[in-house]
């Protein structure tokens, strides 16, 4: 799946953070014998940049029941630029991981790779 997001720099400092805050409290628990943790996220803002997702039918970490939900979440947001696209027959990692011989893979593998050209160029500049 790809997430494409704007303030690049930033979203990446507090993600890079947030794994790192959070590792010493999943090494804990594992330690302790748990075996599944869930986390909440909540949201202390709305998305006012432009968002593409661009996920893959046969996925279990994101699959389509947990990204088409965006879709309307995210139309609803006026301003806000975005889409959410589920690339049917494909795994995940499609776009790395993928047959040259297939020539359904190569056709998904071209279309992501357009799509997310296209939003580099509409939105990174």
């Amino acid at each position: 799946m790809w997430l494409f997001l704007t303030s690049s720099m930033e979203i990446l400092k507090f993600l890079a953070k947030g794994f790192e805050d959070v590792k010493p409290v999943i090494e804990s628990l594992k330690s302790k014998g748990v075996t599944a943790i869930g986390a909440i996220c909540f949201c202390w803002g709305e998305v006012k940049i432009p968002l593409a997702i661009l996920g893959a039918e046969i996925d279990q970490m994101s699959p389509p029941a947990l990204l088409k939900p965006f879709e309307a979440i995210l139309a609803a947001k006026p301003g806000v630029d975005a889409f959410v696209k589920i690339f049917p027959g494909v795994s995940n990692g499609w776009t790395v991981r993928y047959n040259v011989e297939d020539e359904a893979a190569v056709k998904a593998v071209e279309e992501d790779q357009n799509d997310a050209l296209e939003w580099f160029a509409k939105f990174v500049k």
